[in-house]
């Protein structure tokens, strides 16, 4: 939009910048009234850094918070202390490392897990049972390998989900029993295949079928076809053989053309 049009902010006539406010209407996080004279960094709206309805840090909506510190990445370790927990959370984005373990213990549980996700993966084990999900979520992806055990209990099932992608698999046998399928999934496709007999009377027919992908033999008589079908699907030629006589048609014939493949194979 060219200067002087409605709705068009000049910024910095300068420099020509001109801008359109977006979202709804700027007011701080209380819904008041901004007030720019009364702001300690108004000299950055000369400067094309900031200005009401674009880019703020006293603002109530989150994209213009966001911009502010874009734009003024020198000014976040000022706002770690604002009273808007927005504030607060986009400043940790780009606040200096060393400023922010004090916010491990904010009362915001997003602006917690900002400072985890950037502080070193040591200071994680302080927040590991955090009360908030969103905090463990975020001790779970930056805690070191060795130290994700405890959370492989974890009262909620994604946290325990990023605990089973990212634990080394001679952790995963204690997991084998966790209550979710999707849980028990990922962890038949990660432990060691010496471990995945245990999964053969698992009640999910879908678990089963990832222990079979990796271990086909194991699973040759299991009553659900698409466990079959994936055991006719990657089996060995002896194990795909006893196959040619299942009760399901795709079976056998799925069975027949992987034996014609591992004959071409050999």
């Amino acid at each position: 939009m060219r200067p002087g049009l409605p709705g068009a902010r000049n910024l910095h006539p300068d420099a020509g910048l001109t801008v359109v406010p977006e979202g709804p209407e700027p007011v701080d996080w209380q819904g008041a009234p901004l007030d720019c004279a009364a702001c300690a960094f108004r000299d950055r709206i000369g400067a094309g850094q900031c200005g009401q309805g674009w880019a703020c840090a006293h603002d109530r909506y989150a994209k213009r918070i966001e911009r502010f510190f874009v734009l003024n990445p020198d000014l976040a370790d000022e706002c770690l202390t604002m009273p808007y927990f927005e504030t607060r959370m986009n400043a940790a984005r780009v606040a200096s490392v060393f400023r922010l373990n004090r916010l491990l213990t904010d009362e915001d549980a997003g602006v917690r897990a900002m400072a985890i996700l950037r502080l070193p993966r040591k200071q994680a084990e302080r927040r590991i049972k955090d009360p908030d999900r969103r905090v463990r979520i975020a001790v779970a992806h930056r805690l070191n390998l060795d130290d994700l055990l405890p959370m492989t209990a974890d009262v909620d099932n994604y946290v325990r989900s990023i605990v089973a992608r990212r634990a080394d698999p001679g952790m995963l046998p204690v997991m084998i029993p966790d209550a979710d399928p999707e849980i028990r999934r990922i962890v038949a496709r990660r432990i060691g295949e010496g471990w995945l007999d245990r999964f053969r009377n698992d009640p999910d027919p879908l678990v089963r079928r990832a222990a079979a992908e990796r271990c086909p033999g194991l699973f040759v008589e299991d009553p659900d076809m698409r466990v079959r079908h994936t055991v006719a699907e990657n089996g060995a030629a002896e194990v795909v053989t006893a196959l040619l006589q299942d009760p399901e048609d795709i079976i056998r014939e799925t069975a027949a053309e992987r034996l014609d493949e591992l004959k071409t194979e050999a």
